[in-house]
């Protein structure tokens, strides 16, 4: 399977709400254009930059098809479908694949604590039912509460439709196992944007993150500095966009809403807050998201 397309850098697609606090299909394609303008290589949509947990079977069928409608097939699309119980996550699945994203995505169930064969049957059914469509694992165990194992990662490479991994487990070195294990026609995408040059550095072939879609252009430019071999200038990109997550995770309110905020100062662009229980802004965040903006846009003046 050619998985060349899974390459580079993947923005998780912000949830976007109108005045009203409901998913706005206005505010959903003004995003997917933002980014489509912005160049970067793909998008992941319905993950947890996209507070999916907190959006209904029909919520999530509406951004997508938005988001698809927006892009018209001028970049890949990655769904995540996964939802807490196996025939959710299928409805979704399906309606992914009759859209024609270009792969699907899961984490493990949360809360209960399955047996590794229990985790494999949940998403080898996900696969099942949109079975035409690549299936990515994404692994986030620090907030699924289960770890993709070797074993577990080795049962679901049985599967030709298992890609690889989006690994947001902070031990870097799992890139480069899963790598390993995996061999050809498969990919494993970073997760934390924190490490972003180090997981590339590893063997990551892209990334997918939370921060790329407030500062696409710090990314892309690391993406091409490590293609030129220009490690250490990509390292001093990541310095400063580790700056700016610190500074933005100083905030009273949740780091989507500090991010809708920044786009608001520095792109005009308006996709809403946050959904609770994730907490929005208080009037003390101001000169935080201020601060953030500010150093976005001369880490931007400075690289790119």
């Amino acid at each position: 399977m050619d998985v060349s397309k899974f390459h580079g850098i993947f923005p998780a697609f912000y949830a976007c709400y109108g005045e009203d606090g409901e998913i706005s299909a206005e505010r959903t394609r003004a995003l997917a254009g933002h980014l489509l303008r912005k160049g970067v290589q793909g998008l992941y949509v319905g993950g947890s930059s996209g507070e999916c947990i907190y959006h209904s079977v029909e919520e999530r069928k509406k951004t997508l098809e938005n988001v698809m409608a927006e892009v018209k097939g001028k970049l890949p699309v990655i769904a995540h479908v996964a939802c807490n119980n196996t025939r959710d996550s299928q409805e979704l699945a399906e309606h992914a694949e009759h859209l024609g994203v270009d792969a699907v995505a899961a984490i493990p169930p949360i809360y209960f604590h399955l047996p590794e064969h229990a985790v494999a049957r949940y998403w080898n059914d996900i696969s099942d039912a949109a079975p035409a469509t690549p299936f990515l694992i994404y692994n986030i165990p620090q907030l699924a509460g289960t770890a993709l194992t070797m074993p577990l990662f080795q049962t679901m490479l049985e599967n030709p439709m298992v890609i690889g991994v989006k690994n947001s487990s902070m031990a870097v070195q799992d890139i480069q196992r899963f790598k390993a294990a995996s061999g050809e026609g498969h990919v494993v995408m970073n997760g934390p944007d924190e490490q972003f040059t180090g997981g590339r550095v590893t063997g990551a072939d892209g990334g997918i993150g939370g921060t790329y879609g407030v500062m696409p252009e710090l990314f892309l430019r690391m993406e091409e500095l490590l293609g030129n071999g220009e490690t250490g200038r990509a390292r001093d990109v990541q310095n400063a966009v580790n700056s700016v997550i610190y500074k933005m995770c100083e905030a009273h309110g949740n780091l989507y809403a500090v991010i809708k905020e920044i786009l608001r100062i520095n792109e005009k662009l308006d996709i809403g807050t946050v959904r609770k229980p994730l907490p929005a802004l208080i009037p003390e965040d101001d000169s935080i998201v201020r601060e953030a903006a500010r150093m976005i846009r001369e880490a931007v003046a400075e690289y790119c």
